[in-house]
Order: structure tokens, then sequence, then C-alpha cells
């Protein structure tokens, strides 16, 4: 798969699951929803690319374009260091 491909069917998927995401969240502030829904793609994204990089957190970095402290930060949020 090209990136703009596994793209279009990340964009796909959210779009499906929009309303019924929005239809379970009761009333959560603009910025509550943005931290939620943040990382709930956040914590998958991250594992998949350290397992794509077998736990290289070099190559993570430079693969998401993260500073390496922000990376391990961000792992260690998401219980995945």
């Amino acid at each position: 798969n090209t990136p703009s491909e596994v793209g279009q069917t990340l964009r796909g998927s959210v779009e499906r699951a929009r309303p019924n995401y929005f239809a379970h969240l009761e009333g959560a502030s603009g910025t509550a929803v943005s931290n939620l829904v943040l990382s709930e793609v956040e914590a998958p994204l991250l594992e998949s690319v350290m397992n794509y990089v077998k736990g290289n957190q070099t190559k993570a970095s430079e693969l998401l374009g993260l500073n390496r402290g922000t990376l391990r930060k961000k792992l260690k949020q998401y219980d995945l260091l």
C-alpha cells in the first residue's frame, strides 16, 4: 500500500466510526474530545511504529518526526516502554 492508500483507509475508518463515537461522548468539552481522539489514535500508531522499527527509538522518532525525548515521553504515557 502507498501512504495515500493507507491514509484513505484510516480516514474512511474514522469517518465510519465518528457518528457512534460522538453519540457516546455525553457532553464532553472540545478539549476533552480532542485529547480523547488523540490518545485513541496515537497509542496504536506508536505501538505499530515501534513494532515496524523493531523497538529502535531513533528510527521511530525519525519516522514520526518527533524528538526522541518526546517519543519516549509518549511511549511512557501509553505504557509502551
